[in-house]
């Protein structure tokens, strides 16, 4: 096993007691394990990397992904939510910044947005793509539209037949609209299982077609998420410690949490975190708000609030040891900049000097800190951080009171969404919505 810590030190030095909260902790990891909790239908992601690593579905998985990386120059990805935000995740961990994978691995139904569909039509009009729908129903307005059009507009372009072999869908097992098409159209398929949700799925087809399609090894990812499995079973472990640590500090007065890194290529690893804990813990008036910054360009504009601002905040720092390139600093006869006294430094040692300093200013500012240092970027450690944290949003959810694997609140704007458009089956609601909107 790589190397994964965590450090809460810094987060508790204003005198909270973390063992008071053991008990509590201890039972909760208990609820999640022995699925005993509201929600506990929805706890297959529990045990999804030790029963998935060694399965025929990794063969199918990567059997499906070689066809598309043989026949396509670019594959949409069409999903929202946990539907695309691990897989975009994992892969802009993973990929060079600057050059695309191949394929390259596009995403749509992520919004509403006409010009980025139509810029994205645009941009494939002169490729040959294949498309990943992940939708458990098949009617989710945000990939349905996008999947419609892109469904007409490939079919149009090598025909149905052809478009078929070039489409997977990722959806229930039985039932829902995405699925009688796919039966019809003759779609490769895999399942959603029903007792995972889309925030908890990126270790399911859900997650690792894209990734697999993107050129990175699943195995990797799956034994990093099973070795980080194993040791989550037990108590006092790591997801234990983070989800007490982060509910001491908001019965404290801590409101908000900020995921930091020092590593661009964690950006959108912090997307998908946000998701995670703000759809499982923010109900019944309760939660932590998840906010995410990437340093040291956010300390240029989220930093003075940060040092200086409401102390209802504390951080999250995931800390990279190693970086994959070797950059050093040269030196300059004229030295205009000031920047000899760090010529022959590594890039990243400055980088890491700039993570200690500003850990050190914000503790100093009443801001307390966490830190969970991984060795280097690759599939393994990410396996690892992503069932860390998906183990733990289980377990502070429950010490939270709430359940942590449904989303209610989420509905609400569809009603609406639905009323404002006249859809079938809502007349009603669009009565009263456009009598509410003409006073």
């Amino acid at each position: 096993m790589e190397t994964f810590d965590i450090n809460v030190t810094d987060a508790i030095s204003n005198g909270i007691d973390l063992e008071t909260l053991k008990p509590e902790a201890d039972k909760a990891l208990e609820t999640v394990l022995n699925a005993t909790g509201a929600g506990n239908d929805f706890l297959g992601w529990v045990n999804l990397p030790q029963a998935t690593i060694d399965s025929d579905l990794i063969e199918e998985i990567t059997s499906v992904a070689n066809v598309l990386r043989a026949e396509c120059e670019a594959v949409v990805c069409i999903g929202i939510g946990g539907s695309y935000l691990g897989a975009k995740a994992v892969i802009e961990a993973l990929k060079n910044q600057f050059v695309a994978t191949k394929p390259e691995i596009l995403f749509a139904g992520q919004n509403i947005g006409e010009d980025y569909l139509s810029e994205l039509m645009d941009y494939l009009a002169d490729k040959r793509f294949g498309i990943v729908v992940i939708s458990k129903s098949g009617t989710t307005t945000e990939p349905a539209i996008a999947f419609r059009l892109l469904r007409a507009m490939l079919e149009q372009k090598v025909g149905r037949e052809e478009a078929a072999k070039l489409t997977v869908a990722i959806t229930d097992a039985k039932r829902g609209a995405l699925r009688s098409l796919a039966t019809d159209e003759g779609y490769a398929t895999f399942v959603i299982d029903d007792n995972v949700g889309g925030r908890f799925s990126v270790l399911s087809p859900v997650g690792l077609l894209p990734i697999a399609i993107a050129g990175f090894n699943i195995r990797a990812l799956l034994q990093g998420a099973a070795d980080m499995q194993a040791i989550c079973s037990k108590p006092g472990n790591p997801a234990q410690l983070y989800a007490m640590t982060r509910n001491a500090l908001y019965r404290s007065g801590k409101k908000t949490e900020i995921l930091v890194n020092y590593n661009p290529k964690l950006h959108f690893f912090g997307e998908w975190w946000k998701q995670l804990y703000g759809e499982s813990e923010g109900k019944d008036h309760k939660g932590i708000f998840p906010a995410a910054v990437d340093n040291s360009t956010d300390l240029h504009s989220m930093g003075q609030w940060i040092q200086d601002g409401e102390r209802t905040i504390f951080e999250t720092v995931i800390s990279v040891d190693q970086t994959a390139r070797s950059l050093v600093i040269p030196s300059d006869d004229e030295n205009l900049d000031g920047l000899n006294f760090i010529a022959g430094q590594h890039v990243d040692h400055v980088n890491k000097m700039a993570e200690i300093g500003t850990r050190l200013a914000h503790i100093d500012g009443g801001v307390p800190n966490l830190r969970i240092a991984i060795s280097e970027i690759n599939e393994y450690n990410l396996g690892q951080l992503i069932y860390f944290f998906e183990m733990s949003c289980g377990i502070s959810g429950y010490m939270l009171g709430v359940n942590p694997f449904n989303q209610p609140g989420v509905e609400d704007y569809k009603r609406n969404m639905f009323a404002l458009l006249a859809k079938p089956g809502y007349e009603a609601e669009t009565e009263a919505i456009r009598a509410r909107l003409a006073k």
